[in-house]
């Protein structure tokens, strides 16, 4: 080790630099077991942060449902109107009747385009 010593300092820095490379080495491998490990670790902190989100929001749970309350009360009176409407349209004159017909269908149709956001209100 006497070339070796005065060349690198001494063994201490030789070991040092041998352990630095193998460690670079094997970082460089990425095994199934440490891909299994990561992904368990990342399911575990995904799941622990949505515990945390439920946890810190729960105070905001009357909130939702009075918004979705409002929003479904809101869908479901633009379905009755219009439904309402369509009944109607058949004792009115002739003279009303193409435009309240007009306005059961642009309601309806604005009903029809919030169904999907109802859907998802009443699935939670």
């Amino acid at each position: 080790m006497g070339i070796l010593g005065q060349l690198f300092g001494s063994e201490k820095v030789m070991d040092a630099a041998i352990g630095g490379i193998t460690k670079g080495f094997d970082a460089l491998v990425y095994t199934d077991e440490e891909k299994a490990g990561d992904a368990a670790k990342e399911r575990s902190d995904a799941r622990s942060m949505i515990v945390d989100w439920i946890k810190n929001s729960q105070g905001q749970n009357i909130a939702r449902r009075l918004i979705a309350l409002i929003i479904t009360i809101v869908w479901l009176l633009m379905y009755l109107v219009s439904t309402g409407l369509d009944v109607a349209v058949v004792w009115m004159d002739e003279s009303l009747r193409s435009q309240v017909a007009q306005s059961a269908v642009s309601i309806g149709e604005r009903a029809d385009s919030m169904t999907g956001a109802m859907m998802v209100i009443i699935s939670f």
